[in-house]
């Protein structure tokens, strides 16, 4: 379980990342580099990191479900994930 300042962070760089997504397309697409620069750091989308949703584990995320394997493992096993079961062959 990750700590409670590390998954506010995120939710933080999260915000900001939204909040200014269109200006810095638009300084991008204007080739205004310096305006870029002087733009709060955490607003760039690359900083943003896979967390799962549910225990914030930043490894094992799987895209697809939106939580780490660890969590999808447990979830399916009890049967919570409509749809996936445990393999067999």
């Amino acid at each position: 379980m990750a700590k409670e300042s590390v998954k506010a962070r995120q939710r933080k760089r999260e915000r900001m990342v939204a909040q200014h997504a269109e200006k810095r397309a638009a300084l991008k697409a204007a080739g205004d580099w310096k305006a870029l620069d002087e733009m709060p750091k955490n607003s760039s989308k690359v900083r943003l990191k896979n967390r799962c949703q549910l225990t914030g584990r930043p490894k094992g995320y799987i895209r697809y479900f939106g939580v780490s394997r660890v969590t999808f493992r447990d979830m399916a096993l009890a049967g919570k994930i409509p749809g996936v079961r445990k393999a067999s062959w």
